[in-house]
């Protein structure tokens, strides 16, 4: 059943990297979507207790986990990873986690993070939050495709 405005607000969007996952909010009923934080990553996986926290304060409705596929829309190297990723978010928080397919959604973030540095808001020294803008973007792109935007 797809989901409509009334039967949720709150989207939790992740862009699943190997060290690093950018994390983004965003709400149904005003179509818009920000960067909120990077969460490490790594052999041992996600930091889920700081996924448990951003669940906590949040409270989504909605999971959403960028697919990295090819511009011919292929799966890639990491499509797997994400799959999995995915997955796991689902089965710890009991939420359907969706797939977004998150075609240029990073070179999106890098003009994006460009046009907030260019404006002063955001520092060179910030370059780590461009995985959070890449999950501003894949929410956004939820939010058009489902007709919220």
């Amino acid at each position: 059943m797809p989901a409509t405005p009334d039967a949720f607000s709150t989207v939790l969007g992740f862009d699943y990297g190997a060290r690093r996952i950018g994390v983004a909010v965003g709400n149904a009923l005003t179509g818009t979507a920000r960067a909120l934080e990077v969460v490490a990553n790594g052999a041992q996986g996600p930091d889920w207790a700081r996924v448990d926290g951003l669940m906590r304060e949040w409270r989504p409705q909605v999971l959403l986990v960028g697919l990295p596929l090819t511009m011919d829309g292929e799966e890639q190297k990491n499509s797997a990873a994400a799959r999995a990723f995915a997955t796991a978010l689902s089965n710890r928080f009991e939420l359907s986690a969706q797939l977004v397919d998150e075609r240029l959604s990073s070179v999106e973030a890098a003009q994006r993070f460009a046009q907030r540095r260019a404006s002063g808001t955001a520092k060179r020294k910030q370059a780590a939050a461009l995985d959070a803008v890449a999950a501003e973007v894949i929410v956004e792109q939820w939010l058009r495709d489902t007709g919220f935007q």
